[in-house]
């Protein structure tokens, strides 16, 4: 005879973890071993080898108090490694959900789901499979799909106007670096008026703070 698939529940609200008891002990093949409200009182659960029932599957909630789901998902991997790990969550944040599943979580499921979601998400892990709820996995989908964003391109300087800006930074005024380049003062003030249009700043201090924020003066030859 096939046994019957063992749920253990980590959730911290009553009345939702009433509901799921009631669909899970009407679902054939399926039984709720143990619940809790917090991870660390499932996770002492587990290590008390007297009382431990060990869970195939366990349904875990991630805004928990105390330690949250996220968090205790490597404690349970740990504990009960044979155990498959399905949030439950009202989160369908795209962060929650791939941060979920790269720390070992099988399946991500919304607490807004009908109860036989919930249920055939369970026989779905213990067959193999991870459901995610399709709302979720559409928006994961198009995060995915979507193209890189492109790095902020550096301003195009001249290097006669990343030579002057840097005799800039280290507070040199326009007739000093006229003289330094052998330049007249008024071909420096049209320098500086370049690199200002460039790095879209009204003045020198802005210029100097905007070029070391970009990294400009690193990449001066």
């Amino acid at each position: 005879m096939k046994k019957n698939i063992r749920v253990m529940m980590v959730e911290d609200h009553p009345e939702y973890r009433e509901v799921i008891e009631i669909a899970l002990q009407k679902a054939s093949g399926i039984e709720l071993v143990s619940e809790f409200g917090t991870a660390e009182r499932a996770l002492r659960s587990l290590q008390d080898m007297s009382t431990r029932i060990e869970p195939d599957i366990i349904l875990l909630d991630l805004n928990l108090p105390g330690m949250s789901g996220l968090d205790a998902i490597p404690y349970f991997a740990s504990t009960v490694p044979d155990a498959k790990i399905i949030i439950l969550s009202q989160s369908n944040q795209e962060g929650d959900v791939l941060k979920a599943i790269t720390l070992g979580a099988t399946g991500y499921l919304l607490k807004s789901s009908t109860v036989k979601t919930i249920t055939d998400g369970i026989k779905t892990v213990m067959e193999g499979g991870a459901p995610i709820d399709a709302g979720v996995a559409k928006h994961i989908l198009a995060t995915l799909k979507a193209p890189p964003q492109k790095e902020e391109t550096l301003p195009a300087l001249s290097d006669r106007e990343m030579e002057i800006l840097t005799l800039v930074a280290k507070g040199h005024l326009k007739k000093e670096i006229g003289e330094m380049l052998g330049i007249s003062v008024y071909t420096v003030v049209t320098h500086t008026g370049h690199i200002y249009q460039k790095l879209n700043v009204a003045n020198a201090p802005s210029a100097i703070d905007k070029a070391h924020t970009l990294g400009l003066f690193k990449h001066k030859h």
